[in-house]
């Protein structure tokens, strides 16, 4: 059977989201499924730490269920979810890794102070390149943190997810052109401290993440026991040749890529579990109409 095209797949979601608001129960539970993913990994790059992205994602996608019959088509159904959520994000109390985040200058004093060449002792058998790639994740994740919470959402909307400017705008309720303004101060922002600070994005910065593993480890920042980010000892070793291939861009391209290199995270199996039971919960769409 051949693939659908991007195309075909969001006309197909259209037509669920039909059914599911007339109380199409298949329907609700293929469209909740449809965007569960996207909505968590939105989450995750907002806040970091994937239970409180969990947490986030319940709180989004019982809104997107409940709110689901003042959907009105008016602009495409994941645009919707993505304003559902992302309205969601801005007014959310700041989260653990929020209220320990650091300014760009902040931030780039504690990576010069986390370098180490010493060997990393950890008590489980988990492969070098599995935790190369859990600081890559866990520190790129964290520099976003850098930005404030409109800005954040610009550039993950802009260049990591890679919205059309225009829907961009229209999730973040902001005209095209506030919208590209702010997307250009937060990417210039990432971009400068990236090269300037990064040895992933600039060969030639001290700042490598094998440098950085020991005093992740020693801090308690990476655990082997308990990965956060990295879930692919072979996905970690194909990094090396996908990072050739970010540095051969313009530098001005190469932090979006590399954001843009991170595996797909996958939500808990008690995350799954929880979606189960909403779903089997069956909630009446109809008896919502307000929509967002």
């Amino acid at each position: 059977m051949s693939k659908r095209t991007p195309l075909e797949s969001a006309q197909r979601l259209e037509l669920e989201v039909a059914r599911a608001k007339v109380g199409d129960r298949a329907a609700l539970e293929s469209v909740v499924r449809a965007v569960q993913k996207e909505v968590y990994n939105l989450a995750l790059r907002f806040l970091w730490h994937p239970q409180d992205a969990e947490d986030a994602t319940q709180e989004i996608l019982i809104r997107v269920v409940t709110g689901l019959g003042g959907f009105r088509g008016d602009s495409g159904f994941r645009t919707w979810v993505y304003r559902v959520a992302c309205n969601a994000l801005l007014t959310l109390r700041k989260q653990r890794m929020e209220r320990q985040s650091l300014s760009f200058e902040e931030f780039g004093k504690d990576l010069a102070r986390g370098l180490s060449d010493d060997p990393v002792s950890v008590e489980h058998d988990v492969d070098r390149q599995v935790l190369l790639e859990e600081v890559k994740i866990g520190c790129t994740l964290a520099m976003l943190l850098c930005l404030d919470r409109d800005h954040r959402l610009a550039y993950i909307l802009g260049e990591i997810i890679e919205l059309d400017h225009s829907d961009a705008a229209e999730v973040l309720g902001i005209t095209p052109g506030a919208y590209r303004k702010r997307l250009s101060r937060a990417r210039a922002s990432i971009t400068a401290f990236m090269t300037s600070r990064c040895g992933l994005v600039n060969p030639a910065n001290a700042c490598r993440c094998a440098r950085r593993v020991a005093t992740a480890v020693a801090l308690g920042r990476v655990s082997a026991s308990n990965l956060r980010f990295a879930s692919s000892a072979e996905r970690a070793k194909r990094f090396p040749q996908v990072l050739a291939e970010i540095r051969q861009l313009e530098e001005t391209r190469r932090a979006a890529a590399l954001y843009r290199s991170h595996p797909e995270a996958k939500p808990s199996g008690a995350f799954v579990s929880w979606l189960k039971k909403l779903i089997d919960e069956k909630p009446d769409v109809r008896l919502n109409d307000e929509g967002v």
